[in-house]
């Protein structure tokens, strides 16, 4: 088993014969009361340590999908909260979030600790769980050894039949039970490659509590994220589809992050791995600020994090309205200040909860994204360079100007540019040459990338080598 501690793996559906099926992949809810061990088996199932473990209740929150297959056969299994009869605040969002998986799963594994055997919160679930008329399986899991395994028949009683007993934590039975799981699926599509592209890849990150599981409920239509006025609610990342200004969007809520990862621990530092991982598995980050508070220290290093890993960015100020004319002022000098780095970023003011401009984030994905595609012709470079370093040259240092030779694009997504000069350029020349050219060429929303090659020399009488 690999463990990937973040990032999605994307199944690649193969070209498929005349009668195989084609359509959504099935879908696997994993339900059952707190701290039975779900989410480790869900890590078991995706063969990837991704879902967020930690031996305390309550760790995963939202209903949480990951892509699965065995022996060929794709499908997805949703990870989701503890289910608690009359639960009450946070609790009850969580446990609704897990009915919901219910009603919109193929199959329920219904799990239960096989070493404390039933419980009252147990027997609540199977009432639950027979109200949907879905297919259930019983897994019993912390089945660790052969005594542990022989008292889970007990489990019968539940009249569920046949329990599965299973360790997720060491994989014991989970053959048996992923057997079980593709015979009770219906038919599912077979896993191939060349896919066409699927929606655009959305990464909404920000510290705590800006709003981003609001964000994500309102394009959903639905309470796809648990919502809390505590901050750290979301823990896993949790993936949507959403209808944007008429497109289909991907969209991916993530924890909020409040140290940096060396310093995070336990649950957060899990969360901090796939925050980051959810901004590498993604095409454009959305980051979140609060309209009505300080850019912080913490603000920052998301940003940081989104512009390092390449990746377009559109900075949305959110809950624009608790900004009054006092506020505004001030936000504006902080903006000056503070993101002077990334004036290339598009900017968005808007209300997760009124819903004020949330039509205009749809448009600024799109330019985003273009600009992180753009390629530009490398005798139009060229032709545009060779003007720019004869109308502003090089600074001469120790009596010598090193001269930009030839540029070309090396790359896109984000856009990588090689200058090969007759010597290193000084760091303030190459910022003007980022400069002129995102005010020539555009690139609002996307980081570029400039990398330098000077000529080699080798040696008296020799030709200059660029290194390579």
């Amino acid at each position: 088993m690999s463990e990937d501690f973040g990032g999605w793996v994307e199944l690649r559906e193969p070209e498929l014969e005349p009668g195989e099926p084609t359509g959504p992949q099935p879908v696997v809810a994993v339900v059952g009361r707190p701290n039975v061990g779900k989410s480790t088996l869900v890590n078991r199932i995706i063969g990837r340590r991704q879902a967020v473990v930690e031996d305390i209740p309550g760790v995963t929150r939202d209903r949480v999908p990951y892509d699965a297959q065995w022996n060929g056969r794709a499908f997805t299994v949703v990870d989701t909260g503890g289910w608690e009869p009359d639960a009450k605040d946070r609790a009850a969002a969580i446990a609704a979030q897990a009915e919901t998986a219910v009603v919109t799963a193929d199959v329920v594994l219904f799990v239960v600790d096989a070493v404390v055997g039933s419980t009252d919160v147990d027997e609540a679930a199977v009432k639950m769980l027979r109200r949907s008329a879905k297919p259930v399986i019983l897994v019993a899991n912390k089945a660790d050894n052969t005594a542990i395994e022989m008292e889970s028949t007990a489990l019968w009683s539940l009249g569920l039949g046949e329990p599965y007993p299973v360790s997720a934590l060491h994989g014991r039975g989970s053959g048996d039970l992923l057997d079980a799981i593709m015979e009770a699926l219906p038919e599912a599509p077979k896993i191939v490659e060349n896919r066409p592209r699927g929606p655009r890849r959305v990464a909404l990150v920000g510290r705590p509590n800006v709003g981003k599981s609001s964000l994500l409920n309102r394009f959903s239509g639905e309470e796809r994220a648990v919502v809390d006025a505590v901050a750290g609610t979301t823990v896993d990342p949790v993936d949507s589809l959403a209808e944007i200004g008429g497109e289909t969007w991907q969209l991916v809520d993530t924890a909020g992050l409040r140290k940096r990862v060396g310093k995070a621990s336990g649950t957060e530092y899990y969360a901090s791995l796939r925050t980051a991982s959810a901004i590498e598995a993604a095409e454009v980050a959305v980051v979140l600020l609060d309209s009505s508070e300080v850019i912080s220290e913490q603000d920052q290093r998301i940003l940081t994090m989104v512009v390092e890993a390449g990746r377009a960015l559109v900075i949305a100020f959110n809950k624009w309205d608790l900004v009054d004319g006092d506020r505004r002022y001030y936000l504006d000098k902080e903006i000056d200040r503070e993101l002077r780095r990334i004036p290339w970023a598009i900017r968005l003011n808007l209300s997760a909860k009124t819903g004020r401009a949330v039509d205009k984030l749809a448009p600024a994905l799109r330019k985003a994204l273009a600009s992180w595609e753009t390629r530009i012709p490398t005798a139009q470079l060229n032709q545009w360079l060779t003007a720019l370093v004869q109308a502003t040259p090089h600074p001469v240092r120790g009596g010598r100007a090193p001269r930009i030779l030839f540029a070309t694009q090396a790359g896109v997504s984000p856009p990588r540019f090689v200058l090969f000069t007759t010597g290193p350029l000084d760091a303030g020349y190459q910022r003007f040459v980022e400069r002129k050219l995102r005010e020539e060429f555009g690139f609002e929303g996307t980081p570029i990338d400039i990398s330098v090659r000077p000529r080699k020399k080798l040696g008296p009488g020799g030709r200059g080598k660029a290194h390579g």
